[in-house]
């Protein structure tokens, strides 16, 4: 669904304005990205302040997520133009997330590496079979997204040391998670390109 990470993307509706709520949301995510990473620089992974207000964007942003999806269904505001710029918009906010944490050494550089290839493969495959048919959404792609934003919002905000030696642990399951979703999603790709028989 259009705003759902790894949902199944809805039926575009015919005279739907592309200016709508569901939109609009995804477009103050898009906008959020550059804020987000402005607030995770001037933090330096180091300022308490500037850390919290960089965790409270991303969470904000990761919610719109939810919300321009739930908007677009409900109330039948589901548009090409939507459906284009959602995954766009979550890749950019997840992707300047693990960018920003590998470069200031917080998260190591092949977690980063791993998540984005898998995000940006499956969201290719997508695209590769939107003409014989959908690849339908998982539970396990639902579970992924919330362990990464978990994750990320675990290593963004200021954690005592106790509890932030939580947080590899949480990034391992979504790494986890992410990889064996990944293959599941290959598996649904070639099974709809595969030749139907007669």
């Amino acid at each position: 669904m259009p705003g759902v990470s790894e949902s199944t993307p809805a039926r575009v509706v015919p005279g739907v304005p592309v200016l709508n709520a569901a939109n609009a949301l995804t477009a103050l995510r898009l906008v959020l990205v550059p804020v987000f990473a402005a607030s995770v620089i001037a933090s330096g992974m180091s300022h308490v302040g500037w850390r919290m207000a960089a965790c409270l964007i991303f969470a904000v942003a990761s919610a719109t997520d939810l919300v321009d999806g739930w908007i677009a269904r409900r109330f039948g505001l589901v548009t090409s133009v939507g459906k284009v710029a959602d995954p766009i918009a979550d890749k950019a906010l997840t992707g300047a997330a693990l960018v920003l944490l590998s470069w200031y050494d917080r998260l190591p550089w092949w977690v980063t590496v791993v998540i984005l290839v898998r995000e940006l493969g499956i969201t290719g495959m997508r695209f590769w079979v939107i003409r014989h048919g959908v690849i339908a959404a998982s539970r396990g792609g639902k579970v992924k997204t919330a362990l990464q934003i978990l994750a990320i919002a675990w290593y963004l905000w200021p954690m005592p040391a106790a509890l932030a030696a939580v947080g590899p642990w949480i990034m391992a399951a979504a790494v986890l998670v992410t990889v064996a979703t990944g293959f599941d999603y290959i598996a649904q790709a070639f099974r709809l390109r595969r030749p139907r028989r007669p």
